[in-house]
């Protein structure tokens, strides 16, 4: 451990080495340490995104539009498939996103079977805030690391992520 205050983790960790010394813990100190952050950066996002009246789903739907570019057009089933997203869940969240008017289905001239979904010009200002907002409250939590510790640490993840999508196992 390094000279920093100790964590939950490390607390987790104390605990394991004295019932388990057999154990090679480093994984758990990494991996229980992203999980944590995870869930903190889930929760704040949620509060960024609530005066806009969308939650983290619902944004992801919104960002999606966005950053595909004018005229902010996607198929549900894209859509779904960049989300990750089943068919049905998809539906729930451009319901919910459609009654408030910040985006609108309709047939996809292109695909007489086919829909399309486009972002309001109402739906356009949600997003373009709340990922401003979002960003802010991300920003406000790195801001703990120098420039030259957070590029180092996006490079690790980048790297540990690469890797993990490389072998990924069923």
């Amino acid at each position: 451990m390094s000279a920093q205050r100790k964590d939950a983790v490390d607390t987790i960790i104390d605990q394991w080495a004295a019932v388990r010394p057999d154990l090679d813990t480093r994984a758990m100190e990494v991996f229980g340490r992203i999980y944590r952050l995870s869930r903190v950066m889930g929760d704040r996002a949620e509060k960024a995104y609530a005066p806009y009246g969308i939650s983290r789903g619902e944004f992801d739907v919104l960002a999606t539009l966005r950053r595909a570019g004018e005229p902010y057009t996607l198929s549900p089933r894209r859509l779904s498939s960049t989300l990750m997203l089943t068919t049905g869940g998809m539906t729930g969240r451009l319901d919910k996103l459609e009654r408030a008017a910040l985006l609108r289905r309709s047939p996809d001239p292109h695909d007489r079977r086919g829909l399309q979904v486009t972002l309001t010009e109402k739906g356009l200002t949600v997003i373009d805030e709340a990922v401003g907002a979002g960003l802010a409250a991300q920003t406000a939590a790195l801001s703990t690391l120098d420039d030259e510790q957070a590029g180092q640490l996006a490079d690790l993840l980048r790297e540990l992520l690469a890797g993990t999508q490389g072998s990924q196992q069923d």
